[in-house]
């Protein structure tokens, strides 16, 4: 275990949208609102069916999310998720149960990245956690 990173109150740092037919959908998002979507070698973790694209939405900026991820669904209904930035991954899940929350996907290490958790709030809406690397 490395040591855990203190931040300011969590804020959202990345996000996901899955799609159906991701060509469709990347060219919606590019011409719409002009991301740049681009293929991304999956890390180990991942099942390589799920085409995963990065999104980059533009320079990063002060109080603005500026990344992402774009993915082949992989289950019905599933929406887009936010990920916020976390310190103390292990500490936060302890408290998604404490609280009554739910942990719907255990943590789980994604290399070079750091790990991540999908949660359930009390009221059946799912975020993700994520504990960024130390750099």
């Amino acid at each position: 275990m490395g040591k855990v990173r203190v931040l300011p109150m969590p804020n959202f740092a990345y996000f996901e949208i899955p799609a159906d037919n991701l060509p469709r959908a990347k060219k919606f998002y590019t011409s719409v609102l002009g991301w740049e979507i681009t293929p991304t070698s999956m890390p180990a973790a991942m099942p390589a069916a799920m085409e995963y694209q990065d999104v980059k939405t533009g320079e990063p900026k002060e109080g603005t999310l500026s990344m992402g991820g774009m993915y082949r669904r992989q289950m019905p209904g599933a929406g887009p998720v936010f990920y916020a930035a976390v310190g103390d991954i292990d500490g936060v899940l302890g408290k998604v149960v404490k609280l009554g929350g739910k942990i719907r996907q255990p943590r789980m290490m994604i290399e070079g990245v750091g790990p991540i958790a999908l949660v359930e709030d009390t009221e059946g809406n799912v975020i993700g956690v994520w504990q960024p690397m130390m750099g």
